[in-house]
This record gives C-alpha cells, structure tokens and sequence, in this order.
C-alpha cells in the first residue's frame, strides 16, 4: 500500500487487517512514482482471486445478468452498480466483454464489481445455453418494434430468469438472440429509438428484479 501520510490515519483500520507493507510519501513523490497526476491519497497492488466457473455463479441465482462484447468501461460498470442495487444475483459475461476490474469500471460501480458474483464465458455462445439447460429463462432485450414490450411481460417470481444484453451499437448477436427464449423491448416515446444499454440494464432490472429486492434488508 502507498499513501500520503495524512491517510495513514485515515486507513488505519484496513491497515491493521493487512499483511503487508505500507509505504507513505509526499503527493511530489506519489505523482513521480505514478508518472502523471492521478494520485487520489490512497494505493493499492493485489492479485486477483480466481474467478469462478459460470456454473459456480449460477448455482444460488435466480436473476442472471449476460452480457455480449460490452467494451465500454463505464457501461459495464454502471451495469453492476444497477445489478446490485436492484435485484439480479450474478453476471456472465463473454470472451469479449470489457474488464469489470477496469479502474473506470470499479470507480462507475462504485465498487458494486466487487460485491456481486461474476464470471467469464469460455465457450460463447453455448454457455448461454447453459443457462437454459439450468432452468433459465432467457430474455433478450432489444429496440426491434416486433419484440413484447417489457410493461406487458409477466413472469414467475420464483423463476429463474437471465437478461441478455449486447454490445454498444450493433446489440446482440444473431447467435445468442436465436437463443432467447422471449425479446423484449422498453418503450420509447418523443421518437427516441432506444436507450443507451447501461440505462436499458437498470429499467429492465428493476421490473424483473422486483421479488429479489422485496427480501433485501
């Protein structure tokens, strides 16, 4: 750990649960060793744990996120924050998706990256069937004008559910949306044609999380 001094006080209570060495220097120092101004007070290096399998994650869940080839750092991290907020128990992402340990990803999440379970798909799009194979209902969102409006869905709420997003731009692939079981749409009015995919994540989560959240401290 690297600090300022006035966060040695500060994170003494981390500090003190933490085997390992804790430096502290002037921000001079902090911004030369960093090699720009990014510096907040605060430094960490750790390994990463070893993410679990997709099955690992999926074993409790009843609210699946999946997520196709999302390379924004901050869409992804603004898609956690709104997982965990609002319901959804675990997120598989694909081969491609960006890096929820990102540093824009964690700081967007405001650190949600950590708290909800989360695995990497190593066989795309077959694990998506997986999910179908485990009792899932697969609900991919899109704008298409032929796909049910979300208002107009209903489902079990002790089902288990897995909401598919796609990348920025182009949405899901053809592959996985041939695998979902139902296509929903949110209504857009004033003309808009639809809702960036961090927005989208947080309206649908909020209608299909709901028995989820009614069990929540």
């Amino acid at each position: 750990m690297v600090m300022a001094p006035e966060w040695l006080e500060r994170m003494s209570g981390l500090i003190d649960d933490v085997d390992a060495p804790v430096y502290a220097a002037s921000y001079d120092v902090l911004r030369r060793l960093t090699g720009f101004n990014v510096h907040r007070g605060a430094l960490a290096s750790f390994h990463r744990k070893l993410l679990p399998t997709v099955v690992d994650v999926l074993q409790d869940a009843r609210r699946v996120v999946v997520l196709e080839d999302l390379v924004s750092h901050t869409n992804l991290g603004a898609i956690f924050r709104c997982a965990a907020a609002l319901g959804m128990d675990a997120v598989v992402l694909s081969p491609s998706c960006a890096d929820p340990l990102y540093r824009r990803s964690v700081r967007v999440s405001m650190g949600a990256v950590f708290t909800i379970s989360y695995a990497r798909s190593e066989a795309w799009p077959d694990d998506v069937d997986a999910l179908r194979r485990q009792g899932f209902t697969l609900v991919a969102l899109t704008p298409s004008e032929d796909a049910t409006a979300l208002d107009e869905t209903s489902y079990a709420e002790d089902g288990r559910i897995a909401v598919l997003f796609g990348s920025e731009g182009p949405g899901l692939s053809s592959a996985a949306m041939a695998l979902a079981d139902h296509r929903v749409r949110i209504p857009m009015a004033a003309e808009v044609d639809s809702l960036n995919v961090a927005a989208a994540a947080a309206v649908s989560f909020w209608v299909l999380g709901g028995p989820r959240r009614a069990g929540a401290p």
